[in-house]
């Protein structure tokens, strides 16, 4: 396939890793000019320079992550696709980049298999995510951040199919604040005043907890 006028920023930390995703593209897409970055802050400065159609990002990287990275072009309003590339596969941290509404999700393991085909789709317009990680997508993202520590605990704790009297044993409290603590789950999560609902949705969301 070939593109006029194609720049793309690619930014790694990992020098063979970085050249063998570089060789692949320069391959399998024709026309393309590739900018690289060894670091999260040689990246921005290359994408706020040069304004690429598709920014790469490794999410691990020195001076900025690519988390770092990625929000500071969305705050800059730079008009460009981005794609990470990772060895994460946690539901938690895809569910936390997601939220940018990024365009591509690529598992390092496969990123020579998979980088060119990712491209190809988010310049079509559409998302790309690796097949591991395709599950998450359609799971609805919840905001662990409106539960306070002590429901946090909780939560896991009921995880572990532990009874009001033993959460509290375990935490130090009364079963008094224990069940007051799963009410206020309860109405934040918008579950139904039923018999068991909470505990139906721990063991239904007990990989993210």
């Amino acid at each position: 396939m070939i593109f006029e006028n194609l720049k793309i920023v690619v930014a790694d930390d990992h020098p063979l890793l970085l050249e063998g995703i570089i060789s692949v593209i320069e391959k399998e897409i024709l026309g393309v000019e590739i900018f690289k970055a060894n670091n999260g802050a040689e990246a921005l400065q290359l994408v706020s320079e040069i304004n690429p159609a598709i920014t790469i990002l490794d999410i691990e990287m020195p001076f900025l992550d690519g988390v770092e990275v990625a929000k500071k072009i969305l705050e800059a309003k730079i008009n460009t696709k981005i794609i990470f590339l990772t060895l994460h596969k946690e539901r938690s941290l895809f569910n936390e980049i997601n939220q940018l509404n990024i365009d591509g999700y690529v598992l390092k393991e496969f990123s020579i298999l998979e980088i060119s085909k990712c491209i190809k789709t988010v310049l079509n317009g559409k998302k790309y995510f690796s097949k591991e990680i395709e599950q998450f997508i359609e799971e609805p993202i919840i905001d662990f951040s409106v539960f306070t520590k002590s429901e946090i605990n909780v939560l896991k704790l009921i995880a572990q199919e532990k009874t009001s009297k033993q959460i509290a044993e375990m935490l130090f409290v009364s079963t008094k604040t224990v069940d007051s603590h799963r009410y206020n789950i309860c109405k934040k999560l918008n579950l139904k005043p039923e018999k068991n609902s909470l505990l139906k949705w721990v063991f239904q969301n007990s990989p993210i907890l």
